[in-house]
């Protein structure tokens, strides 16, 4: 247990994601019950069971610089205008050294992605079965590697701490910031950029998705597919994007004067052992997971009043998650939402974005909506916010981050307001 509970804050947010190109125009689409969710339109999507995603507002090359563009895959790309945003919204103008900044070597970074460069590794296959090896960048598998994000926002950054990339499917953004909060409390950094990063919308990840039957095929109205916790739900909508969050001591925070929109109160994780790719149907890994995170940040179940769900749409992902958390909070009864409902699944970015509203919620008072949820399924007892915001209480307060990937990974993430 850590010597202080209240130690790590929340500083700078940045995001670019189906909602929107930065966390505020997120954070606003969320409140609003937009739905990302769209018909593919491109060729390659002819014939395939599935035709339906959330692909980012903004496409990121634009934005980057023209040679770097060239040489950093899509998934890389969301990641640095995410850090981007963040880093400037901590209120930081340079790289790691410059006057007022943090040194270098308490400066880490660490971003999860649960897939990698898929969007460079298949075109340079195809040209490799073409015969075309002569037009194989030099830079494809710097460009597919795993740690390419975090790497290349180290880079940027002049972050010399560290430079970790986690990589447990959809739990990759929420070990990220449970790795990033480990390493302020052990005293290895002041300043940690984390969060999570993901694009996969391609014909490979959308078929072998479909082939699990794990994405929906509501193919004709594809704004209502993601349908979180209802009765009709038959699998997620694929997403793309990036979120980053910039964790600091409280104290290195406090003597430059930095605005603070939470704490972070600490993190749990467990592993199902159950099986590859679904949840125990009993939610017992979920539920250590709460407990876990809770104990760790000295959170009481009466004092959580939000939790953002890892809610996927899945028929036994979402009715054990829930019975994980009527399990673990012991009868409390917290707002819940969930944000795949529209924004899509991010993947390694999910817990990422879910942390982020959910700092968010707790800074402006607001569970965002869940949308789509007609006619709640029987199996799922709990208070989930549906049709508009809802205001949250004032006075102490928790909230939790739920997140899940296959292999049984379970993480979860305590915040806490007013810190």
């Amino acid at each position: 247990m850590p010597a202080q509970r209240d130690d790590v804050v929340i500083t700078g947010l940045g995001a670019t994601t189906p909602l929107g190109g930065d966390a505020r125009s997120t954070w606003t689409a969320l409140l609003d019950g937009v739905s990302a969710a769209v018909a593919i339109t491109e060729p390659w999507a002819e014939g395939l069971p599935v035709r339906i995603a959330a692909p980012a507002a903004v496409e990121p090359g634009p934005l980057i610089d023209r040679v770097q563009a060239r040489r950093t895959d899509r998934s890389a790309q969301f990641a640095l205008l995410a850090q981007r945003e963040a880093w400037q919204d901590a209120g930081f103008s340079a790289a790691a050294g410059a006057p007022g900044h943090p040194e270098p070597e308490r400066l880490a970074v660490v971003v999860g992605s649960g897939i990698g460069g898929l969007s460079t590794l298949l075109p340079a296959h195809d040209l490799i079965r073409a015969g075309d090896t002569r037009r194989v960048s030099p830079f494809t598998l710097p460009m597919l590697m795993n740690n390419a994000a975090a790497a290349l926002c180290a880079l940027e950054l002049n972050a010399t701490a560290v430079a970790h990339a986690p990589s447990t499917a959809c739990a990759a953004g929420a070990d990220a910031l449970a790795a990033g909060l480990d390493l302020i409390r052990l005293g290895r950094a002041d300043v940690v950029v984390a969060g999570g990063t993901e694009a996969v919308i391609n014909p490979m990840a959308i078929t072998a998705f479909a082939a699990m039957k794990a994405l929906s095929r509501n193919n004709d109205a594809p704004a209502c597919a993601s349908r979180p916790f209802d009765k009709k739900r038959d699998g997620f909508v694929l997403g793309e994007g990036a979120a980053v969050l910039v964790l600091e001591s409280a104290e290195h925070a406090r003597r430059r004067g930095a605005r603070v929109y939470a704490g972070f109160a600490g993190a749990g994780a467990s592993a199902d052992a159950h099986h590859i790719t679904r949840p125990h149907p009993e939610g017992e890994g979920m539920a250590r997971a709460i407990r876990r995170a809770l104990a760790d940040g000295g959170v009481e179940p009466a004092k959580v009043g939000h939790v953002s769900a890892h809610a996927s749409s899945t028929s036994v992902g979402d009715a054990a998650e829930a019975l994980a958390i009527r399990t673990a909070l012991d009868g409390v009864r917290p707002a819940v939402s969930a944000v795949k409902s529209s924004a899509g699944h991010l993947i390694g970015a999910s817990g990422a974005l879910a942390a982020l509203t959910t700092v968010l919620a707790l800074h402006h008072r607001t569970a965002p909506p869940t949308i789509n949820l007609d006619d709640l399924d029987d199996a799922i007892d709990l208070d989930v916010v549906r049709v508009a915001p809802r205001p949250l209480p004032a006075g102490p307060l928790a909230a939790l981050t739920q997140s899940a990937g296959f292999g049984g990974h379970n993480t979860v993430l305590a915040f806490r307001a007013g810190a």
